[in-house]
Order: C-alpha cells, then sequence, then structure tokens
C-alpha cells in the first residue's frame, strides 16, 4: 500500500511541509477546486498542480475527485455533453501521469453530518451523524452546510433540483450510472485511468434523495456492469461500515481486484442509523480497523491508502475532518498495522505478500 493524505490546496492550513514530515508520506489526494462541475480540467491546470505537489517531495497520487454533474445522474437529455467534456477530462489527466480518480454519484450532496465537533469522552471532537437530527433539517432553509457541498447553488436552483429527483428511483439512478459507466470506462482503459467510485455517506437515503452505492449487491451490480479492470471503487470504511448490516470483509471480497483506493476511517455506532468519527484505533470504534487491513493485504492490494476524517485533538481548529494531528495519527496506526503484516509474512517466508 502507498500511504497518501488529503490535501485542499494552498489555502489549506495543513501545508504540503507539515504532510511530507508524517513518517512513510509518499502520496497527496487532492483535486482543482475552483472548477464548476461539468466543465473540462485544462490540462495546464493539472500540471500546475501537479508540479506544486512534486516540488514540495511528495506524488500526486489520487484525484479526489472530479464531480459528475447533477444532470448525468439525473439521466437528462444534456448529459452526453457533459460526460464527453468528463471524458476530457480523464485524457488530460492521465496526460499529465495521474492514473487513479476518486468520483462520487451521490445526488446533489456529498458527504452528511449533522455536528461537525461532537465531543468525545476524551475531550476531542468529531463529526457525528444523528438520523433523527437529518430527519429534522431542509437544506432548502439553509439550515445547515457542509465542507465538500456544491454551494453554488441559489436557494431557488437547489429546491427545484431536489423537485427533480423526487421522481427518481433508485432502479433509475442505478441505470444513469451504468450509462455514464459504459461511456467513461472504454476511455480510462484507453488512457490506464482507474476509476474508484465512492460509496455513499452515510449508506442510507438522505433528504428523501435516492442511494444506490452502498452495500455489496450494490457493488456486485456496478462493477458486473462494465466489466473492466478500470471500473472499480473506493473502498471507504467508514462509509460502508456505518451499516451496521454491511460485512466489510464481503465486499471486499467481491471487489477483488477492482479496489483502487482505500479510505480507512473508524466510526462507532450510536444508533440504528447513527453514528460519530473516531480515532482509527480498534479499541475506539465499532470497525476492526487491523482485520479489514489484513483482508485487504491478504487479497493484494497495492494502492493508495489515506487516513479519513479525523478527530480535532490538541486545541487544533480548521477544517472539520481534515486536521493535520489526528490524520497523522491514523497514519501512524495505518502503517503499524501494515508493517506488522509484513513483518509476519516476512517470518513465515511468504515474501510474495509484501506490498511496500
Amino acid at each position: 500500500m502507498e500511504m497518501s493524505f488529503r490535501w485542499y490546496g494552498e489555502d489549506d492550513p495543513v501545508t504540503l511541509e507539515k504532510i511530507r514530515q508524517i513518517p512513510d508520506m509518499k502520496g497527496i489526494v487532492t483535486a482543482i477546486y475552483d472548477i464548476p462541475p461539468g466543465e473540462t480540467w485544462p490540462y495546464e491546470d493539472i500540471v500546475e498542480l501537479k508540479n506544486s505537489v512534486e516540488e514540495a517531495g511528495l506524488k500526486l497520487t489520487v484525484i479526489e475527485s472530479v464531480p459528475v454533474h447533477e444532470e448525468i445522474k439525473l439521466g437528462s437529455t444534456r448529459r452526453d455533453v457533459l460526460i464527453d467534456q468528463f471524458a476530457q477530462t480523464i485524457r488530460n489527466l492521465s496526460k499529465a501521469g495521474i492514473n487513479t480518480v476518486c468520483y462520487n454519484f451521490m445526488p446533489v450532496f456529498d458527504w452528511v453530518r449533522t455536528d461537525l465537533a461532537a465531543a468525545l469522552p476524551d475531550g476531542s471532537n468529531s463529526l457525528d451523524y444523528s438520523d433523527e437530527t437529518a430527519r429534522s433539517l431542509n437544506p432548502v432553509k439553509g439550515e445547515f452546510s457542509l465542507p465538500g457541498w456544491d454551494l453554488s447553488y441559489q436557494k431557488e436552483d437547489l429546491e427545484t433540483l431536489l423537485k427533480d429527483y423526487s421522481s427518481v428511483t433508485e432502479e433509475e439512478l442505478m441505470e444513469n450510472l451504468i450509462y455514464f459507466l459504459k461511456k467513461i470506462i472504454p476511455v480510462a482503459e484507453e488512457k490506464n485511468v482507474n476509476m474508484a467510485l465512492h460509496p455513499d455517506d452515510p449508506p442510507w437515503p438522505v433528504f428523501g434523495l435516492p442511494r444506490i452505492v452502498n452495500n455489496v449487491d450494490h457493488v456486485r451490480t456496478i462493477l458486473s456492469s462494465v466489466d473492466s479492470k478500470y471500473n472499480g471503487i473506493t473502498f471507504c470504511t467508514g462509509s460502508f461500515g456505518a451499516d451496521r448490516g454491511n460485512n466489510l470483509e464481503q465486499i471486499i471480497e467481491t471487489a477483488e481486484g477492482r479496489i483502487h483506493f482505500v479510505h480507512a476511517r473508524n466510526i462507532t455506532w450510536t444508533g440504528s442509523k447513527s453514528f460519530q468519527e473516531t480515532s482509527h484505533s480498534v479499541k475506539d470504534g465499532s470497525i476492526n480497523m487491523v482485520s479489514v487491513m489484513n483482508k485487504l493485504m491478504d487479497k493484494g492490494f497495492k494502492g493508495a491508502i489515506r487516513p479519513d476524517h479525523g478527530r480535532m485533538i490538541w486545541g487544533e481548529s480548521g477544517r472539520p475532518g481534515y486536521g493535520l494531528y489526528d490524520r497523522a495519527l491514523g497514519a501512524a496506526y495505518l502503517n503499524g498495522i501494515i508493517d506488522s503484516y509484513q513483518e509476519r509474512k516476512v517470518r513465515t517466508n511468504d515474501t510474495a505478500a509484501i506490498y511496500r
């Protein structure tokens, strides 16, 4: 595995210089954040971003993410034009030497949380999702917003968009995803770019919007719909793991060879559809990170992995979920699991299982 770290560009208080000091840190996961969804990323802008990362002694490992325009998800008459523009971005990324793209097919909103600084028993705070609270909120009224959301929608536009989705079933949204994949994956194959679809976060409908990437059956359907190694997933332990009914090791088995990127995040269940994010330690959360990591390595995962959302600790303030300190601790914790796995394989002369 290759340890990597999310970076939000020059305005990110967590600088590349700080990230490089994390032990065994190799890669950066980032994007061009000022280009609206649907527009092609210029090759020159991609090269500029890549150069800024490499000048800091790191490498640009994964683009997270290239947004999929809502009209593609809705299956509108303009989707072919928008898909063509998305495909050109893939070509430009490949030309710049970038070969993994994380993206999602979540309608309207990216990840959803109801508290950005919920207290934990140790005095730190973290992201929290309460289903009861979520059901009482109306995003059209501007009652809350989250980092990563597209805030360019005006209130009227958002209301119209939510109405457009009100008639879209999960089956129709899945059909629109498969239509998109059948257009994009041939380009990815030609340009040697791994497409890594991120699961829904949280893995159930929110604000009445359909969700179609949240369990093993969905993963099986998506991967079989376009049976190409370039059509893969981002395996996010926190997103899949928020649903108590999901067996993470079963999902790894189902997606073997098609996991192109890993988000390692631990959560603790606080209700049937409620959870709070924790440290990566197996002692703090409901996900056995050691078991999951071992399963990934048993199945030969060799791609980029990043410590996902971290707590805010030691008085740090910043972008919710994306401070430096706890994510750095998470990277060290994950590297300890990897090192222990490799040492065990060396002792048993199973050197073929060493991935770093």
